[in-house]
């Protein structure tokens, strides 16, 4: 734990204030707080001036979200952030505030976390520093005051419309696009004048300094001196990695790539996250109120380092070659190793359902489906045979899984029953990092949609690396 920060994965939060989808649903700190206990250790604010103008709200702007006030935010997260892992939390802000509203945001911060509030004593880092000299620390990451006096050149792609009054604005789904650290109003001469006067108050708190693409990913991607946080949405990655794959890698060994959802996810869905994780992305933003197989992925990978929040990335994406090469995410590599997967049995389920869940005239059909979640060589997808009318399913059936990079490899198990006329029920999962595991014989207990452990449904494995 005694790398820079930018060396490690970091369990990464998006829009962490919402209780559901993206236009409707309200906002809390219940979420955020849901959060931290799960070992979140990024959390997203999306800071608005309230009505009057005189506080700040959190919401998700031009959407028809209720705000929560950030003062109730700040207090939640100093009350539970250390809960689950001492290792330093990050608050990101995407701020649309006032000059004014920054100064109140600075004094907020200060006040409610006192000690607790990192922030370095020169104005820019040329290395981040480790979460081990982090402990127990909360850190501020936003773009700097001063860069919104640039924000006239910005693209005509994210200009947003200028009313920040929420009361009078209306969710335009089609016209939404999603960015990171939007840009405020054109600015007067007075808005200027207050900008250089509060800056310095706001600016000092910040750790991380971010930013956002401007379009041209070979400059956004250039490696200078000071180190930095830039964002790019899951399919601007996407796009990003067909040209630019080693740029990418190279700019993750010293500075913080966020990836966060399209914005047309309004449902609170997510996206694979390995293509993030391959290219060296420490934080790739979920959407944690839901469920699904993505989320499982996420849950899976920082189940690893003992659930911390931190997973360290794998040498081959920190460290650069004799001629300072540095690892090609599109290049296929041999296999390292094969994982040996056997599943012999599944107890549990008639503790933890009813004896009708499944089905209501005889025993559940269960079988079980693994996959592998990695690089795309390494992908692939098993199942057992269905044993029939059991609640004691005994399968017996093993499987060999190539691996040729298993540092980024995560098992998914799931559990399902057969149903001939509908979609077959749910019955179980869990995702594991196959770095984690140990050979030899393991009682793996499952997981339900949302992660929450089973109190009894295990299965009996075994696992063995060739």
């Amino acid at each position: 734990m005694n790398a820079p920060l930018s060396h490690y994965f970091i369990f990464t939060g998006h829009n962490s204030y919402l209780i559901g989808n993206q236009l409707t649903s309200d906002c809390s700190d219940v979420p955020i707080i849901d959060a931290l206990v799960r070992g979140v250790r990024v959390i997203e604010l999306d800071l608005w001036p309230n009505s009057t103008k005189d506080d700040v709200e959190v919401f998700h702007g031009r959407t028809l979200t209720t705000p929560v006030s950030l003062r109730q935010c700040l207090w939640s997260i100093r009350e539970h952030a250390f809960v689950t892992s001492k290792y330093p939390v990050i608050i990101t802000f995407e701020d649309h505030l006032t000059p004014d509203l920054q100064a109140v945001v600075a004094e907020m911060v200060t006040e409610i976390f006192g000690e607790l509030l990192y922030y370095p004593e020169t104005d820019l880092l040329s290395e981040f520093p480790s979460p081990e000299s982090l402990k127990g620390r909360i850190l501020i990451s936003t773009k700097p005051p001063i860069e919104y006096l640039d924000s006239k050149s910005c693209d005509e792609e994210d200009k947003k419309p200028k009313s920040t009054d929420k009361g009078s604005q209306s969710p335009d789904v089609t016209n939404k696009v999603e960015t990171d650290d939007k840009d405020v109003e054109d600015l007067n001469e007075s808005d200027e004048k207050s900008y250089k006067e509060s800056a310095p108050k706001y600016k000092r708190l910040i750790t991380i300094h971010a930013g956002k693409s401007k379009g041209d990913f070979q400059e956004d991607l250039k490696v200078a001196g000071k180190v930095k946080r830039l964002s790019l949405s899951e399919s601007k990655l996407e796009k990003a990695s067909e040209s630019f794959a080693p740029d990418i890698v190279r700019f993750t060994q010293k500075n913080i790539l966020r990836v966060y959802p399209k914005g047309t996810r309004i449902t609170s869905s997510n996206y694979k996250p390995h293509i993030a994780w391959t290219h060296g992305a420490q934080m790739v933003a979920f959407n944690m109120q839901g469920h699904g197989k993505s989320l499982w992925f996420m849950q899976g990978m920082f189940k690893a380092n003992g659930g911390c929040g931190y997973v360290k990335k794998p040498d081959f994406l920190v460290e650069k070659g004799p001629n300072n090469e540095v690892f090609d995410p599109k290049r296929t590599l041999p296999v390292n190793k094969t994982l040996k997967v056997k599943v012999y049995l599944g107890t549990g389920w008639s503790s933890d359902f009813s004896l009708t869940d499944f089905d209501s005239h005889s025993p559940p059909d269960f079988y079980v489906k693994i996959d592998i979640a990695g690089v795309p060589a390494d992908r692939a997808k098993k199942k057992t045979k269905t044993i029939k009318n059991n609640w004691f399913p005994v399968w017996e059936e093993e499987f060999e899984f190539p691996l040729s990079v298993p540092d980024l490899a995560l098992l998914r198990i799931q559990v399902k029953e057969e149903n001939r006329t509908e979609k077959d029920d749910f019955a179980g999962q869990t995702c594991l990092p196959v770095t984690e595991l140990k050979s030899g014989f393991r009682s793996v207990p499952l997981y339900d949609e949302k992660g929450e452990k089973y109190k009894s449904v295990k299965l009996l494995m075994r696992f063995q690396f060739k």
